[in-house]
């Protein structure tokens, strides 16, 4: 059989030809270094760092305000035990934290990783009513790995030169970050997720007087209800005035803290108690569990995480090319001195250097080592033709590897080094 096989090869020279060229530009479509040529890219994934993490899943659970005991005995344990009869468990660590809980569900190896999720996300929605506490309702985790952090960035006041000018609150910073930059980078193509990080919340804050509830006979909860029903807007019919039609609604979303204060708690004698009348209404940070630092000064910004399987350098561009693109709708404003301070998203952790680097060591070892191995052929075969020959299948052979690594969902990194 493959007698037969080189027998054919070797009668039809055209087409073995045919075959040597469409295998060297199939390869160079695929290879990891960025070559600038006619032919369509497909290139492997390529990453500085190899994943040599678990094979797991995380499952969140918050209930804000309870300490780690309450969290572990009334969420984690629960949740755990629960999860434990799922096919390819191998086994389950968690974490229980004032307010939250964090569940590590590991699977085999041998385990596909959105099958794994997608069991994890089965079981999510079959808890037993009553399991877990009112209102907690645990969440799968982004579908990505430890190593998926692949690019930091802070928003900074920046003037028209590049220079830091400050003049930014926190919370207007964590504000812009949370309801214009994020959505942003989430559509970069194998964006898995961009997480927040550091900056104030912006909140309304209820400051209860304990002596006025009192005089005024009102539970705590009564002022809890009432600030609830405070925000929220009401549909009603439709009424026709001169052949024309309205909508009628009821207007009650807050916008400004005069609203809040506005809030009828209770009626006494027909006189209405809004909650100004027995606290203090303002605006504030939401509590915090940690800060982002750089330089010794408190900054927000945020991380993006790539999704699992994809391609970590194509992902960093698409985010830089997405961050060029929002630059210039960005806030700005004048401060008191005259300058314009306009937010700029500067980065802080960018893994394309250590990937670039990786790349150009691989490079260089390969062209080196193929060189080297042609000399040698030559000098033992003092045959240039037949050396040539016997050479060019080295580079033919690395680059039929990458087209191996791409289709079978392999990727680039230090580790592959030795074996390529």
């Amino acid at each position: 059989m493959l007698n037969n096989i080189i027998r054919f090869f070797l009668e039809k020279k055209f087409v073995t030809l045919l075959l040597l060229v469409a295998f060297i530009g199939w390869g160079i479509a695929t290879a990891p270094f960025g070559w600038k040529t006619f032919l369509p890219s497909d290139p492997v994934p390529v990453d500085a760092i190899p994943d040599l993490g678990e094979n797991q899943q995380i499952v969140f659970a918050d209930w804000m305000g309870r300490s780690p005991q309450d969290v572990e005995d009334q969420i984690t344990y629960p949740l755990t035990t629960f999860l434990l009869g799922m096919p390819g468990v191998k086994s389950i660590r968690s974490t229980s934290m004032f307010g939250f809980s964090i569940i590590y569900v590991i699977f085999d190896e041998s385990t596909e990783f959105y099958w794994s999720r997608s069991r994890i996300l089965e079981k999510l929605n079959s808890l037993p009513s009553g399991l877990l506490p009112p209102g907690v309702q645990p969440a799968l985790g982004p579908d990505a790995t430890a190593l998926g952090q692949v690019y930091w960035y802070t928003i900074e006041g920046r003037d028209p030169q590049g220079n830091p000018t400050g003049g930014w609150d926190l919370n207007e910073i964590r504000t812009v970050q949370d309801f214009y930059v994020k959505y942003s980078l989430n559509a970069v193509e194998g964006v898995s997720e961009v997480a927040s990080a550091g900056g104030q919340i912006k909140e309304y804050q209820v400051d209860v007087n304990p002596s006025a509830l009192k005089a005024y006979d009102i539970m705590l909860m009564d002022v809890v209800a009432a600030v609830k029903k405070s925000n929220r807007d009401a549909g009603s019919q439709t009424i026709e005035i001169n052949k024309a039609e309205y909508l009628v609604r009821g207007l009650g979303y807050i916008k400004k803290v005069e609203d809040l204060e506005l809030a009828v708690v209770a009626v006494h004698n027909n006189v209405p108690i809004r909650l100004k009348d027995i606290a203090v209404v303002s605006l504030g940070p939401a509590t915090r569990r940690g800060v982002l630092d750089k330089d010794g000064a408190e900054v927000a910004g945020g991380v993006v995480v790539a999704r699992y399987g994809s391609n970590p350098l194509a992902v960093i561009n698409g985010v830089k090319e997405k961050i060029v693109e929002i630059a210039p709708g960005l806030p700005k404003k004048t401060l008191a001195d005259g300058t314009v301070s306009q937010l700029t998203i500067v980065p802080f952790y960018d893994r394309t250097q250590l990937i670039e680097e990786t790349l150009g060591t691989l490079e260089r070892a390969l062209s080196d080592e193929v060189i080297i191995s042609i000399i040698v052929v030559i000098i033992l075969m003092l045959n240039l033709r037949a050396s040539l020959l016997i050479s060019s299948m080295l580079p033919v052979a690395v680059l039929m590897t990458f087209i191996v690594m791409r289709y079978a969902g392999k990727g680039h990194d230090v580790g592959v080094h030795p074996g390529i």
